[in-house]
């Protein structure tokens, strides 16, 4: 099937991409009752009848955005440079490096920089509608962002922390070095260069010939890598840097496809839990 003769069809592969994707009908059945639902079904503020689709906001089977590093990414990234980066405050408290706006990151921006409406996608859904370059599907927004500018964006004048904007700054560090920096693909699991940073449960595996890191948080199953541990994730840009290396990110402490706590949260923060998994105050 051709990418840009696909009809309905195609968008009951993404539930099944999606589903192979992120694990298990249970995390589409998640997503479905989650503010991310944008779709004309949504019980979120913000929904768009243009479409009944639900990953198709932000993933597509085909036609995706291979410079993203998140899996079949369905809309346009910005320049990392259009970003303005919590390291320019130049605090004395930032000890580790920072990469350009990247990995996971920008893909979250995209819909949380507010400089793009929700609806503008490469591959929407129907027949002949695959545009590289973005194009906004046709229909209506209600709630919130249909007072947006521009509309569909979560740029609204009522301020909330969901447009977070390309200013960065007051924003936690994110493509930053965990720990202040020390710990790479030649020295897994040691200590980092920054001690009130928690290394205790830091935890790496070796996944299709690639260094991946996560600090368990022990809500779960515990043993391998769960949705409830705070991601890691694997990058090698630092100014630096050269070897595979862990970098904190949006999705670190962030779950855009569970509902179980407020903000998607992986996990609730009673007592600071999240903050506390990683720095040792």
């Amino acid at each position: 099937m051709n990418v840009k003769q696909h009809g309905k069809g195609l968008f009951t592969a993404v539930a099944i991409a999606a589903g192979m994707v992120f694990g298990s009908g249970a995390a589409f059945a998640g997503i479905a009752l989650t503010k991310h639902n944008l779709s004309s079904g949504g019980p979120g503020p913000n929904t768009f009848d243009g479409t009944e689709a639900i990953c198709v906001f932000c993933h597509t089977p085909h036609g995706a955005d291979t410079s993203a590093t998140v899996p079949l990414w369905n809309r346009v990234l910005s320049a990392p440079s259009s970003y303005t980066t919590y390291d320019s405050l130049g605090t004395s408290s930032l000890d580790g490096e920072v990469a350009p706006v990247g990995s996971v990151s920008i893909a979250c921006l995209s819909c949380h920089d507010g400089t793009q409406a929700m609806n503008v996608m490469i591959n929407a859904p129907g027949s002949g509608n695959y545009d590289p370059t973005g194009a906004a599907l046709s229909g209506t927004w209600t709630g919130p962002a249909s007072g947006g500018s521009p509309v569909g964006s979560l740029n609204y004048a009522t301020a909330s922390i969901v447009n977070i904007g390309t200013d960065l700054t007051n924003d936690h560090p994110i493509g930053i070095q965990y720990g202040g920096g020390g710990i790479d693909s030649t020295n897994p699991t040691g200590n980092t260069n920054d001690p009130d940073f928690n290394t205790t449960d830091l935890q790496h595996a070796i996944i299709n010939s690639k260094d991946i890191w996560w600090v368990d948080t022990s809500v779960g199953t515990g043993g391998s890598r769960e949705k409830t541990d705070i991601q890691l994730y694997t990058r090698n840009d630092f100014p630096g840097g050269g070897n595979p290396e862990p970098s904190v990110e949006c999705a670190s402490c962030h779950n855009p496809h569970t509902s179980d706590n407020p903000t998607f949260l992986r996990i609730a923060n009673t007592g600071s839990a999240v903050c506390l998994a990683c720095h040792v105050k």
